[in-house]
Formats: structure tokens, C-alpha cells, sequence
């Protein structure tokens, strides 16, 4: 199984299209038939092949729907996920309310996460990595756990 790994710098053109990168296409089209499902997450948009969100689907669908934080995490979470497909130019439809959300607007990022994608606007994108960078100290431990 093949990984999404990298950050790739973009634009979304003026209907809300992204062109992903071709490793990540390539992925698409060789292991998931292009078919990916598109949800929102702390400020950006999570790409996942769509046999990886029906995992996630299956784990919440066997989580009591009597816990708070279940039922809110399906309303934020699954309840707006899209699902989409890679057209014939590489390109994917990004919804109106998602690049709203997300606040997309021309320069965006995309970030290889092992099994998913990020999907950030740039300027978001560079705040948070300037955050993480000022923090990293804090998760020396977590890092040496890995044995790394």
C-alpha cells in the first residue's frame, strides 16, 4: 500500500478546483479508483481515499451513539463529508461551504499524511508550521518514543 507523503504548494482556480499532485493521482487511480471522500478539520480539509473513510465509518458505527462526544464528533466530522472523484485532468471539486470553511481562496497546500491528505490555504498552512517549529521541544519525548 502506497503512502501520500510530501507538501505541494497550489492554486484553486476560480470554481473551486484543485489539481493534485501526480504521485497522489497516481495513488488514486491505482489503488482506490479515484473515488476519495472530502471532510473539514481544525481550519483545513482532510482527504481520504474512500476505502480508508469507510474504516473510520465502521469503527464510529460501532461507538454507542449514547456518548456525547460521538455523537458530536459525527456531526462535525462525517455528517459534511463529500464524496468525490479525481476527473480526467487530475483535478477534484472543492464545495463552496469546504473552501469556505477551510479559506481557500488561490494559494493552498497539500500535505501528504500517510493514509490521507491535508488540504490548506497557504497563509493558514504557514502559521501553523511556524507554530509547530516554536513548539517542537514539546514533543521530544513522544519523538524518542518512536525510537527515533
Amino acid at each position: 500500500m502506497s503512502v501520500f507523503r510530501g507538501q505541494f504548494h497550489h492554486t484553486i482556480d476560480e470554481k473551486g478546483r484543485i489539481i493534485f499532485p501526480s504521485k497522489f493521482r497516481e495513488i488514486f487511480a491505482e489503488e482506490y479508483d479515484n473515488k476519495l471522500v472530502i471532510t473539514t478539520w481544525d481550519q483545513y480539509l482532510i482527504v481520504f481515499p474512500y476505502d480508508e473513510w469507510l474504516v473510520i465509518e465502521e469503527k464510529v458505527a460501532h461507538q454507542s451513539k449514547l456518548r456525547k462526544e460521538i455523537r458530536e464528533f459525527q456531526r462535525f466530522f462525517m455528517s459534511g463529508a463529500v464524496d468525490c472523484s479525481i476527473d480526467g485532468q487530475g483535478r477534484v471539486l472543492i464545495p463552496p461551504t469546504f473552501r469556505e470553511y477551510a479559506k481557500l481562496e488561490k494559494d493552498i497546500v497539500l500535505v501528504g499524511m500517510q493514509k490521507n491528505i491535508e488540504i490548506w490555504s497557504k497563509d493558514r498552512f504557514t502559521e501553523r508550521m511556524k507554530l509547530a517549529t516554536s513548539e517542537i521541544d514539546k514533543y521530544a519525548d513522544f519523538i524518542a518514543d518512536l525510537g527515533i
